[in-house]
């Protein structure tokens, strides 16, 4: 008869689950400070429907917003504070003239009294908007080309991106770039 010879303490392995979520806790750990976003990445100025948006990565910056993160930039803050007066200016008279149209048509709704004049006013108004809308967007559009240049190279290019993703076939590692 064979005598089976059995160790005083038995081995232990970890559990498989275990050591797949450390791996994982791991490899989420390190995409993310690896790939994070930085707030030196470009400004975006993108032609939408009524103007124009911003966006920094793939946050959307309001005007505000915009201007707050621009303001290290000397010249691109002066440039961008200049086309903030145009784009203040231009709302200003578009509303106006809206307004004094609006006021003007809705006297010939319930009454007879339209003063043309004050309507022509209006439209001038609006019809000088336009321009001053179009300066905003031009001076924004040098800000924003002043601010891109002051960055350093390496937040001027596209940066690639890996993430841990899971999907119908299991979890992997998607790389973009």
């Amino acid at each position: 008869m064979i005598k089976q010879h059995q160790s005083a303490t038995p081995k232990r392995h970890p559990h498989p689950m275990k050591k797949l979520t450390l791996i994982l806790t791991l490899l989420t750990a390190i995409s993310t400070g690896s790939f994070g976003q930085h707030t030196t990445d470009t400004i975006l100025m993108k032609k939408v429907p009524g103007g124009y948006q911003f966006f920094q990565g793939e946050n959307r910056l309001t005007i505000s917003e915009l201007i707050v993160t621009i303001k290290p930039n000397e010249q691109a803050y002066q440039q961008i504070k200049s086309a903030q007066a145009n784009y203040t200016m231009g709302q200003v008279l578009g509303y106006a003239g809206g307004f004094i149209i609006g006021y003007q048509l809705g006297r010939a709704l319930w009454s007879s009294e339209v003063n043309w004049r004050m309507a022509g006013l209006g439209a001038g108004l609006i019809v000088l908007a336009i321009p001053v809308g179009q300066g905003f967007n031009t001076k924004a559009r040098q800000a924003i080309d002043t601010y891109n240049r002051g960055l350093p190279a390496s937040a001027r290019r596209n940066k690639s991106e890996i993430n841990l993703s899971a999907t119908g076939n299991g979890i992997g590692l998607v790389l973009k770039f």
